[in-house]
Formats: C-alpha cells, structure tokens, sequence
C-alpha cells in the first residue's frame, strides 16, 4: 500500500534498519531497469542511466526510448556551458534547458515530478535535487558529473534500493518494539496547542483531555502541522500552509502469470501524461522483491491521482480499478480478470516542494525559532522520502530532547 523500498544513496534509513537488528533482513530490488511508455508500447531506458539521464553512450545510442533528434539534443548536454547565475527553478525548466523538451516529456515529467506524483513546471530542483543542481556547478554538465562518479567508484555499482525480506512494515514494527512500554499513544487526535509560559505547551486532545509537555515534536504533514499551531502563532500556521499536498491511489492487481503477456523483466513503467492513459505509473511488485506473489502469480501495482489526475480520489472504487486494468491490459498484454484487486486511497499524501520552496521553510524556520520548545518534521519541510524524515527525525528530536533540562533549570 505504501512506500516499498529504502534509497541507499540516502543511508539513513538503511543504518536504522541496522540499528533495530533488521540490517540481515535487507534485500537488493531482485531486477532492475526501467521502462518507459512511448506511442502506446513500453521502451526499455538505457541501463547505464540515471533517472534515464545517460552515463554511458553504447547504450543510450541503441536506446528506443527517445527519437534521433531527441538523443541529439540530450547529448549536446555534455557541452552545454552551466547556468552562471544561482537561484531555484522548476524540474522542466532544469531539464528543458540541459536536455530539451522531449527529456521534460520523457524523464522529467513522468520520472523526476513523477515520483512525487507532482508537476514538473512547479516542483522545484533546489529541495527536490540539489544533487543535480551542484553537478552542473562543479561539472558544468550532468552527463559529464555522472561520468566522472562512474570512473571514480571503487567495484561494482551498488544496488540502488533495498527493503527488508517482509516489506517495509518491518521497520515500522521494530520501531515499536523498541520503545519504552507506554510511550506509544495511538488513534488519539491533537486538536491544537497553546503556550503554556515556563511550563511548554499545552496539548488539547479528542474528548477533552489536555497535556502538558516541555517540548513538542510536530511529525505530522505541513498541512495538519499549520492547523495545529495556530493558537500558537497565526503566522507560522499559514507558513506551514503555504507547502501544497496532492492526493493520489495506488491499485493492487495480481494476475496468474499466463495471463500477462509482457515477461515483466525489470521494475516497472512511468506513463507520460501525453500517452493519454488514466494511470501514471505501473511498479511490477513481483518482479522487483522476492517473496512478493506465488510463483504462478504476478502482483502489479498501479499509480492513479496526483497533480496530474486530482479527481481520480473520488471516484468509487470499481471505477479505479476499471481504468487501472483497462491500461495494463494495453501497456502489458494481461488477459482475464485479476485474481485480487485492492485500492488505498491517499489523501493529501504527496507533500508538493515546489519554486521556492527553501524560502518558505526559511520562513518557518525563522517562527520557530521564536518558540522555545516548538519543532516540526516530516515530509514536506526538509525533505520527502524515508530517508530525508529520518535524518531530519533524528535532528530535530536530539534538539527537542534538550530542552526539557534547559527549562527545569529556568
């Protein structure tokens, strides 16, 4: 239902798996290679490739995902001067002046906005990938600064994503356990929260009971985060306010093997939005994790929703399932009715970086600091995936732990 893969360029959450005993646990995706929808069929992106971002030229040559002129384009990247001046700008801005507009309609598009479910003319490249940002500062050119981390890397490349053996809900359940017993309160509602002088804050929960506490750690999307700081300070509650969300839904389908046509070698597929198609990915579970569907079985999940589709969350959910089998059974060649079909809904559950977005949590940041005590993480501030929650999860707890002696002292 939800994320199923840990990123190991980012190891933070790989080393708190390791933390929690579950570092044997950890799997390599079982396949890899990402395909891409143009005019209707699925076209293999090159293998030595990042984000489809070439960094070996043989295989992006021989490559059918982009046309003659498209290759040609992206390869006068190499000797494209950087941008002199600093400042943030949108994902197709980036990629469409690096690389052209058919890398914006092919890659920055459905992979790079995609993964957030976001719209590359408004996710920003300063939060979202600072990495390529600095590429083209050091290197002048992203195919050049790919090259060279290639050339300096010591063996084999590593695998670039890993889970535990029985999903990621492991993590979620050591995390638990580790706890102290009674520290966990579930299925209770923050209503708001005040200042409470000396003492903190005062937590208002569901059914009237308050709390008070020296500090508070907000883990909660920016959007909740801004209704519950309001009694706080107005001013940091729009703030929060100002970091935009979308929604999305995500379909389980399981198929027997002989009814999918496509051998489903690799991982998946993104679908660009000028394919026309109601869905905007297909992530192949079974193919990418062992242990994932029968061996007579193939277990596919399908992405609906986001910036590109808002609507699709309301819809019931045959219709969900109707236009996700429908462009399956075109993209892959399945046959017959799924064996299991099941849809999560995600309200509000894609933080949205967009232009900008750094100034914004200059701004929140810069409220905070005006209330001792007071700190928020998650999604959507510094970051977007596991990792980034939980190198900034760490940060921000390590500072809210340390209040408590400063204020008994005062």
């Amino acid at each position: 239902a939800g994320p199923d893969a840990l990123l190991t360029q980012k190891p933070a959450a790989i080393d708190l798996c390791r933390e929690l005993g579950l570092g044997p646990r950890l799997r390599p995706q079982a396949q890899s290679g990402t395909f891409v929808v143009r005019g209707g069929s699925l076209r293999a992106l090159p293998d030595a490739s990042v984000f489809g971002i070439p960094t070996a030229w043989t295989p992006f040559v021989t490559s059918r995902a982009f046309s003659l002129r498209g290759k040609l384009r992206m390869a006068a990247e190499y000797v494209l001067p950087g941008r002199a001046r600093d400042g943030d700008e949108s994902i197709a801005s980036f990629i469409g002046r690096r690389f052209g507009r058919e890398a914006v309609a092919y890659l920055a598009d459905p992979l790079l906005a995609g993964i957030h479910g976001g719209d590359a003319d408004r996710l920003s490249m300063q939060a979202l990938f600072p990495r390529f940002l600095e590429m083209e500062r050091r290197h002048g050119s992203l195919i050049r600064g790919f090259r060279v981390a290639a050339g300096q890397r010591k063996g084999p490349s590593p695998a670039p994503f890993v889970a535990p053996l029985g999903g990621l809900h492991e993590l979620v359940d050591a995390l638990v356990a580790a706890l102290p017993p009674g520290s966990l309160r579930t299925g209770v509602r923050v209503e708001g929260i005040e200042s409470a002088g000396v003492s903190g804050y005062r937590l208002h929960l569901d059914g009237g009971e308050t709390r008070l506490a020296q500090a508070v750690l907000l883990a909660t999307p920016p959007r909740v985060t801004a209704q519950m700081v309001r009694g706080v300070d107005p001013a940091l509650a729009d703030t929060c306010a100002r970091v935009p969300s979308v929604s999305s839904v995500t379909t389980a389908l399981a198929y027997p093997t002989r009814a999918v046509r496509h051998p489903l070698r690799g991982t998946g597929v993104p679908v660009p939005r000028s394919e026309g198609m109601n869905i905007s990915a297909i992530t192949w579970v079974s193919s990418k994790w062992e242990g994932r569907a029968p061996a007579d079985h193939v277990l596919l999940r399908v992405y609906q929703g986001g910036a590109r589709d808002p609507a699709a969350i309301d819809l019931s959910s045959d219709a969900i399932v109707a236009r996700a089998q429908r462009d399956v059974a075109r993209l892959l060649g399945v046959t017959g009715d799924p064996v299991l079909a099941r849809v999560y809904r995600w309200p509000h559950g894609n933080t949205q970086q967009e232009v900008g977005h750094l100034a914004v949590m200059a701004g929140i940041e810069e409220r905070l600091a005006a209330h001792a005590g007071l700190f928020v993480s998650a999604a959507g501030f510094r970051g977007s995936g596991i990792a980034d929650c939980v190198t900034d999860g760490r940060r921000q707890a390590a500072a809210a732990a340390a209040v408590a002696p400063q204020r008994l002292t005062a």
